[in-house]
């Protein structure tokens, strides 16, 4: 994995807002290393327009973002992934995975979603931003580690870690 670049794919339920933002943030702070997808296991017909705002606040390309089945990537064909993450906070059991070709790291980071603030407008928008520092911060220690290679079992530990440290500790 430490020579050509790394497949990352990020799962969601409905790949609509989390899921979205951290591909787009993974592939401008990877570019070069990283390529990131996402998918959701009931993905919704579009972004959340609150996730396309706060991405393209930050200057981010929004066009060709949309959400897609986690099938995609279970296809002949599709790109084998390195490492998978599990962005739904409720969800923590990598058995949900579905067969990806390769055998990725899967890593749970749980993430609250945003889609579940309550609010005014503004509290709701600003729920968005906070995700979207939360995974700046923790996807920018991700492609700072050291090696891809290696002790897998190493890896997977400090994955996890990463997984659960708070916002303010990522």
């Amino acid at each position: 994995m430490s020579e050509q670049t790394v497949n990352v794919l990020f799962l969601c339920r409905a790949n609509s807002a989390r899921s979205i933002m951290a591909e787009a943030i993974l592939n401008r702070l990877g570019a070069g290393r990283f390529k990131a997808y996402s998918a959701g296991s009931e993905p919704r017909d579009a972004i959340h327009d609150y996730a396309a705002d706060a991405l393209k606040a930050v200057n981010y390309e929004t066009g060709t973002l949309h959400p897609k089945s986690w099938d995609e990537f279970t296809r002949e064909g599709a790109p084998e992934m390195d490492f998978v993450f599990l962005l739904d906070a409720d969800i923590g059991d990598a058995s949900i995975v579905p067969d990806l070709p390769g055998n990725p790291v899967i890593a749970h980071w749980g993430i609250p979603d945003p889609l579940a603030a309550e609010g005014k407008e503004a509290v709701r928008r600003a729920a968005f931003a906070e995700t979207m520092k939360f995974l700046n911060t923790r996807i920018g220690i991700f492609v700072n580690l050291k090696t891809f290679a290696g002790d897998r079992q190493a890896l997977q530990q400090r994955l996890d870690e990463l997984g659960e440290a708070p916002s303010s500790a990522a």
